[in-house]
């Protein structure tokens, strides 16, 4: 079965694919792309021992890997859950376009530097890797804006339409996720994260550490919808109050995160 084959069959059970514009069935091909290649890389990873600061050198393209499959199909996921036509909107090809392009340029100059035994990030030994390494930030910063941007066409889809628990849970995730990320990455990108092996399997430290805000900072995206998902259907009337709490605890949550991450 093909990759083009696979992504149809996955579709047609989850979403629909006849229904699923052109752009929305690219960014889940992009998806399961990133996913392909995830797999070689760690199995090289088991063979090619090489560490940067104390961590394997492969972890830094895995873990950005896995995220730009789960950020491009979410974005595809949300934009069925809501009232209207989104995926259809004339938008939304230049909004997965922006995905694919920042994304993508970021994962082929991580996998390029790891392979070379190098770092990405924070590496300015000279002008070309300094210059790399804004182009990336701007690149965060575009693909964030994406989600910010896609909120907007979702909130001019809705018009007079009622808003439902789950689409304000919505359009409250896909903000937050371009406002929280852009300021948590401006803020990473000032201070390197300590050096070694911290947490099992993310790797990240407790104290003076920012990537643990930036992560609830991407992924926004991810659980506040879903908690919106829950409380429509299991909060009844108070679904929309609960989506709200939610919302400012997680605003609460990474806040603390930050400051933990800025000490010292």
């Amino acid at each position: 079965m093909s990759l083009m084959e696979t992504v149809q069959s996955l579709a047609q059970s989850a979403m629909g694919w006849p229904e699923l514009s052109a752009a929305q069935k690219t960014l889940c091909v992009y998806g399961l792309v990133m996913v392909a290649l995830l797999l070689p890389i760690y199995a090289l990873s088991w063979f090619d021992l090489r560490t940067l600061r104390e961590v394997g050198i492969w972890a830094k393209p895995m873990k950005f890997m896995a995220g730009t499959a789960l950020f491009a199909l979410t974005t595809v996921w949300l934009s069925t859950w809501v009232p209207g036509q989104v995926g259809h909107d004339p938008s939304f090809p230049w909004i997965a376009t922006l995905i694919i392009v920042t994304s993508l340029f970021e994962v082929v100059y991580i996998t390029v530097q790891a392979a070379k035994g190098e770092g990405s990030h924070y590496n300015t030994t000279d002008p070309l890797r300094a210059m790399m390494f804004g182009l990336m930030a701007l690149a965060a910063v575009g693909l964030v804006a994406s989600q910010a941007w896609l909120a907007w066409v979702i909130w001019k889809a809705l018009g007079s339409a009622v808003l439902t628990p789950t689409t304000l849970a919505v359009l409250c995730g896909l903000v937050l996720t371009f406002a929280l990320s852009t300021v948590s990455g401006f803020m990473l990108g000032g201070k390197q994260p300590p050096a070694g092996v911290g947490w099992p399997v993310v790797g990240w430290h407790t104290w003076q550490d920012l990537r643990p805000a930036h992560f609830l900072a991407v992924h926004a995206q991810q659980f506040i919808p879903l908690a919106g998902l829950l409380a429509e259907r299991l909060m009844g009337q108070a679904a929309i109050p609960g989506v709200i709490a939610f919302t400012l605890s997680y605003l609460a949550a990474w806040v603390a995160l930050s400051v933990m991450g800025m000490a010292g």
